[in-house]
């Protein structure tokens, strides 16, 4: 019975890291994260399946020293020399803060961040008020000087109707005199 457990959990592992590498794949052709994102997972897993090896051939008590094998399954690889993955793109200022600690320094960045967008967003609908008011003066400006341009036409018409006139006077005194 625990033969038949045993192998049925490491086939279940199996199957699970194969699910993992799928949405690992899924989730880096999509572009969920990043390309070094998925790479570090990447080596996550294929440190999963490296351990799930170790593990079957512990099961079957195939390699040098089975004993040493399983010792070094539970203790995390630390006799190999792999560090924790999670910790190798911490910051400074991140190195040595807990978990209450993190989430307040993310708390004030965030507030820092809302305080920066609302400062942006006044400035833009200022500027988005004064762009209003200019546009209005504008209206303005061109009304008026649609208003002139009628005034001129009116007056350039009445000028020429006016020397029209003076033309004629001009023409009918000289065939008078």
């Amino acid at each position: 019975q625990v033969n038949v457990a045993i192998r049925s959990s490491l086939q279940s592992l199996r199957e699970k890291i194969e699910q993992l590498r799928e949405l690992l794949l899924r989730a880096v052709s999509t572009r969920q994260i990043t390309q070094l994102e998925g790479d570090r997972r990447q080596n996550l897993v294929d440190d999963l399946l490296t351990r799930h090896r170790q593990l079957e051939a512990s099961y079957r008590n195939e390699g040098p020293e089975p004993d040493m094998s399983r010792s070094s399954l539970m203790a995390g690889g630390a006799k190999r020399g792999v560090t924790n993955p999670w910790l190798l793109e911490e910051s400074e200022e991140t190195r040595g803060l807990g978990f209450d600690e993190l989430r307040q320094q993310q708390r004030r960045i965030i507030e820092e961040q809302d305080a920066g967008l609302d400062a942006l967003s006044s400035i833009i609908s200022r500027q988005k008020q004064m762009g209003q008011e200019i546009g209005n003066e504008l209206d303005e400006q061109n009304e008026i000087i649609d208003d002139l341009t009628n005034l001129v036409e009116n007056t350039d018409d009445r000028l020429r109707n006016q020397t029209r006139h003076v033309k004629m006077v001009d023409k009918k005194s000289t065939s008078c005199g």
